[in-house]
């Protein structure tokens, strides 16, 4: 670390009442480009301690008081500032008293004592830099995973997902995700580590239907070398990688019926035993599952075990699909159109109205993951700066293949009709009308009331 290296802000008070002794030190930490300050008793440093001093190197030995009851006064009014105490005495006894009572560092007065006291210090500016680098850190980590900046939207059905994100931070109850492919899950159960009590520890994400039925167990839960054939090095499995933290189980009905009634032994006991091992490790895991099928219905016939479904179900958090958020569909791709703008280095670029409202009755069966495709395809196809429905590459048959997918009111059906024949004559409503046998001032009803 270079002299160069310790900014000039950084305070060190010198508490020294040999006068010539305390120049030799300012000097060398001048050198070091520290801001420093010299004191030649206890009462004009403690006078002078709202300063807030960084470092203090402190004579044991002063003329009104002793370092002793400095320390004190230290560890009382400013407990993040370092002592280093300077001392003629080579008393042990004295030296670890004061290290027990805060003191970072004892040194004897000697010829060396300049440069041992430069070293000292720039390690403790070191220690506070990455305090300090740690804390930014952890507030970068804190604010993109804030809950509104993590999932964009702001739809009455959004916000109950955030509603219960809230309550699953406040404990470490078991959360159980559902939704279709692509809705964001994964994003969900980041945002709830992130932001619960376990934030400092591994987030650990397994999805469960990419892993082979043969390595998923050594995957999990580890295994020791030479356990089977091929197992050349000891592996430590996922829920250990997790300990402390979270482990997510993305797709996890895929498991099979045999590693299900492993995965509820070790839920259970908050144990495991590696493969080919003995010795059983203790577990500290919160488990965040997720899958885009019916649990509840698959443990009733009997093809994911119920006993294990009910101590995953924790917290059920269902996130809606994209077609059921409303304005959210606008919110989203103007946010992706911003960032891949932004990534790109492109000219930022507008949707115009007439794309918008294709975007908003177009059904998403592929759900946020397909909309973020659509928008960033379509900057770039867009020539210049606004966005056209033609820029929208969207596949209108597997969207009325969809329609009927989950169950709506009536009026809800003929939104999604209406939407559905827009797309397909490029929002012409005059046309719509004419082929649906409806008057035009019920499309544009229907349109002003999906854009509420």
């Amino acid at each position: 670390m270079t002299n160069q290296s310790i900014k000039n802000q950084y305070k060190v008070f010198i508490v020294e009442d040999n006068v010539l002794y305390a120049r030799v030190l300012k000097k060398q930490l001048l050198d070091d480009q520290l801001q420093v300050k010299v004191f030649h008793n206890g009462t004009d440093f403690i006078n002078c301690m709202h300063e807030k001093p960084d470092v203090v190197t402190l004579d044991y030995t002063l003329p009104d008081m002793t370092g002793k009851e400095v320390l004190a006064k230290i560890q009382e009014k400013l407990p993040n500032t370092q002592v280093i105490v300077i001392s003629a005495q080579d008393n042990i006894s004295t030296a670890i008293e004061l290290m027990k009572n805060g003191a970072y560092d004892y040194i004897m007065k000697a010829p060396d004592t300049r440069e041992k006291l430069s070293n000292i210090i720039k390690n403790i500016y070191k220690t506070d830099q990455l305090k300090t680098e740690n804390i930014i850190l952890k507030d970068a980590v804190k604010e993109k995973y804030n809950f509104k900046n993590l999932i964009k939207g702001n739809s009455r059905e959004i916000d109950h997902v955030f509603e219960l994100m809230n309550k699953a931070i406040q404990t470490n109850i078991s959360v159980s995700i559902s939704g279709e492919t692509g809705t964001g899950k994964e994003l969900v159960a980041k945002g709830i580590h992130y932001n619960s009590r376990r934030s400092v520890k591994p987030f650990v994400a397994v999805n469960v239907s990419a892993i082979p039925d043969g390595l998923i167990e050594s995957e999990l839960f580890g295994h020791e070398k030479g356990a089977f054939t091929g197992a050349d090095f000891k592996k430590i499995g996922k829920f250990e990688l997790a300990n402390g933290g979270t482990l997510f189980l993305d797709e996890i009905a895929d498991l099979n019926l045999n590693l299900q009634a492993k995965l509820l032994r070790v839920i259970q006991e908050r144990e495991l035993v590696r493969l080919g091992g003995n010795d059983t490790i203790p577990l500290d895991v919160r488990i965040i599952t997720a899958t885009h099928k019916n649990l509840a219905t698959l443990s009733g016939d009997e093809q994911f075990r119920q006993d294990l479904y009910y101590r995953l179900l924790g917290l059920p958090i269902e996130i809606p699909p994209l077609r059921q958020r409303g304005n959210d569909k606008i919110l989203l791709a103007k946010f992706f159109v911003d960032e891949f703008c932004k990534e790109n280095d492109m000219e930022p670029k507008t949707i115009s109205s007439e794309a918008k409202q294709m975007l908003l009755s177009y059904h998403y069966p592929g759900n946020i993951r397909e909309l973020k495709a659509i928008m960033e395809l379509s900057c770039v196809m867009c020539t210049r700066d606004l966005i056209k429905p033609s820029h929208l590459n969207m596949n209108i048959d597997e969207s009325v293949q969809n329609l009927l997918a989950s169950e709506k009111t009536l009026e809800e059906y003929n939104s999604e009709i209406i939407k559905f024949f827009l797309n397909k004559y490029n929002q012409n409503v005059r046309l719509v009308a004419s082929k649906l046998g409806i008057g035009k001032s019920t499309i544009y009803r229907m349109l002003q009331k999906s854009m509420n």
